[in-house]
């Protein structure tokens, strides 16, 4: 420990290693539950790419182990500390450092908050798509380490199609630079897309080019409901079939829909057995809402209610963004599934869902991207509970198998961290995991960075 802190202290300030034990172990895990998590022996907050390769190079020097960090909000395990390890955390790495209305770029450093570069492109007429949740709080770092989602993904798609280039410390210290600026380009395997979803297990991203679009008008959204989650997935199913492109299509059911009410008096109706929320961001957007809203209505939705502005619309999103955060109140503790489906299965995997919380004798409240058939089953139990706990874990995993034999993936955004290493052997096979393995110990031959993650 004393060899590891003068090492670091030799070409980092004061300011960027913190050792108080009690401050250190907020750092140790992410938002995930059931998730080990160790004891780190340093955090380190680099403000410079040379800081970060300092670090590496010590690491890799006394085969210490490195656990990247963003701003935590993950919920899978992927920034969980392991014991004696170096926590690096890039969250004061947040300039962004470019933004070109010409070659529709943003050049950004890791810790940069999600909303904060929406907020900023949008001045130039520009629009960032990848709006995860929590994107008020995360970070693009973070964003890129899990190849998160977010609400608008139905239409514009996920982070890895935003990202054009890298700058990557590796393991032993060196710079690499992947990618491009240019809008296309084919030199050699696409290293770019190899690291977006890897989780800090192949290098630490310092740099991202980040490809934008034109801002698109105001988008207005509509609100359905109904008897059923089974009519409101056939509803996405006719609104997808009819070759509808929806700035956002979202599902939120009974259960999510009572606690965003019980956390926010937001009103939304309490009868109803599932609110499905579709928004258009076209020309015309009240037009499109009417169509989708007839389409709605044959299949079997209750009500219909578009909204009549930007405001309204607004209102709505608050809700669903909410959607977590709301259920996380439903009881002390929730573990937050990530399963995706093809959209055509979507409404076997909620029906299959509520059974399970029946056979368990659980609440899990299911809000969803029904666009990309990305559901997030939150399972809610009384983590003091032993049994409770147990249940808790066993639904979650008949969630996953669940969601593999309608032909899905165990998570579409969430990554797979700690929580799903089991699942992804069982998702990617012998085979698959070989070849993975392989790939990590070409670029972490040591085996240093965020290690137990993935696999």
């Amino acid at each position: 420990m004393s060899d590891l802190l003068e090492r670091l202290r030799t070409e980092l300030p004061a300011e960027a290693l913190i050792t108080d034990p009690d401050v250190t172990a907020s750092y140790a895990h992410d938002m995930a539950s059931f998730c080990e998590a160790g004891t780190p022996a340093v955090v380190v907050l680099p403000r410079t790419v040379e800081q970060v390769q300092h670090v590496m190079r010590t690491a890799t020097a006394l085969r210490v182990p490195v656990v990247p960090q963003g701003a935590r909000t993950g919920l899978s395990g992927a920034a969980n500390a392991s014991d004696g390890c170096i926590v690096l955390s890039l969250v004061k790495m947040d300039r962004i450092l470019e933004i070109s209305p010409v070659d529709r770029i943003a050049v950004v450093e890791p810790g940069v908050i999600n909303a904060v570069l929406s907020r900023a492109v949008n001045e130039h007429g520009l629009y960032y798509p990848p709006d995860p949740s929590s994107w008020e709080t995360c970070t693009i770092g973070g964003n890129i380490g899990t190849a998160s989602g977010g609400l608008c993904c139905v239409k514009y798609g996920v982070t890895a199609e935003y990202v054009l280039g890298l700058d990557v410390v590796l393991a032993d210290g060196r710079l690499l630079t992947t990618g491009r600026r240019t809008a296309k380009g084919v030199a050699g395997y696409d290293l770019t897309r190899l690291f977006v979803g890897s989780e800090g297990s192949l290098g630490i991203v310092v740099k991202a080019v980040l490809a934008l679009k034109p801002q698109p008008p105001q988008q207005l959204v509509l609100a359905a409901e109904f008897p059923s989650a089974a009519a409101a997935c056939d509803a996405v199913c006719r609104i997808m079939e009819r070759g509808h492109t929806p700035s956002l299509l979202e599902l939120m059911d009974r259960t999510t829909v009572r606690a965003v009410n019980e956390l926010a008096s937001m009103g939304l109706p309490e009868t109803t057995e599932a609110l499905l929320l579709c928004a258009f961001d076209t020309p015309d957007p009240a037009a499109d809402l009417a169509t989708v809203g007839a389409l709605c209505t044959a299949a079997g939705a209750t009500e219909v209610v578009p909204a009549d502005n930007p405001a309204e619309s607004e209102l709505l999103l608050q809700a669903r963004r909410m959607s977590l955060t709301a259920l996380e109140t439903v009881k002390s503790a929730t573990m937050i599934d990530d399963v995706c489906v093809p959209r055509s299965r979507l409404g076997a995997m909620l029906e299959g869902t509520a059974a399970i919380a029946e056979e368990y004798g659980l609440t899990i409240g299911v809000c969803s991207h029904a666009g990309d058939g990305n559901t997030h089953p939150v399972v809610c139990f009384d983590h003091t509970d032993p049994d409770e706990s147990r249940r808790a874990r066993e639904s979650f995993d008949a969630i996953m198998a669940l969601g593999l034999e309608l032909g899905g993936t165990i998570t579409g955004e969430h990554g797979v961290g700690v929580l799903k290493k089991e699942w992804l052997a069982r998702e990617l096979g012998e085979t698959g995991i070989e070849l993975q393995r392989g790939i990590k110990a070409a670029f972490d031959p040591l085996g240093l960075l965020n290690p137990g993650k993935l696999f």
